[in-house]
């Protein structure tokens, strides 16, 4: 099967953006997928700012990028765009770091006034990183998603349905690989 990274953009360690993508790893992984986390608050912020191409985080970021066949990427919506913390690093990996990969775009937010964050705003970067194929992405609101009380993750059902859908056609994208996905 196919590895996959799974790209957290937002800046909090209680986010219901990086719950919600976790939540979505497990149904990769009980596909036969491994999937390795990549969270970006974890990347010392000196580098990140500081463009330090040479930090060995980045490095790091750089070669789990080159490694994987997939790309999950999730975000939060702030101001109508993908989170400074994504931008950071996207900026920081080489011109192609997508070349040949598949790509599903994730984002969360507060109103439907931001869904199309996703195409405006992350899909034409993800495509300019030389994306083989950028699958449906999906928006998902805050209030679809609550925060058990032991830390799991409730999504509602509507969005569920959704995100199950989307996460099933990057696994479907994935398995048939990065040529064939970009004909279909």
């Amino acid at each position: 099967m196919a590895t996959v990274l799974s790209v957290s953009g937002s800046p909090s360690a209680s986010s219901r953006t990086d719950r919600l993508l976790r939540h979505l790893d497990e149904r990769l992984r009980a596909q036969g997928h491994e999937v390795i986390p990549l969270d970006i608050r974890t990347v010392p912020a000196e580098a990140l700012l500081g463009a330090d191409f040479r930090h060995p985080a980045i490095a790091e970021a750089t070669e789990l990028f080159a490694g994987a066949d997939g790309v999950v990427v999730a975000t939060p919506v702030y101001k109508a765009s993908y989170s400074g913390v994504l931008k950071a690093l996207l900026d920081l990996l080489p011109q192609y770091a997508l070349a040949g990969k598949t790509v599903l775009p994730l984002a969360t937010g507060g109103s439907t006034a931001h869904v199309l964050a996703i195409d405006y705003a992350l899909r034409p970067v993800l495509s300019s990183m030389g994306a083989a194929h950028i699958v449906q992405g999906w928006f998902t609101l805050d209030t679809d998603l609550t925060v058990r009380d032991d830390g799991s993750l409730a999504v509602a059902a509507g969005a569920a349905e959704a995100l199950t859908r989307v996460v099933d056609q990057f696994a479907t994208a994935l398995d048939r690989g990065p040529v064939l996905a970009a004909a279909g």
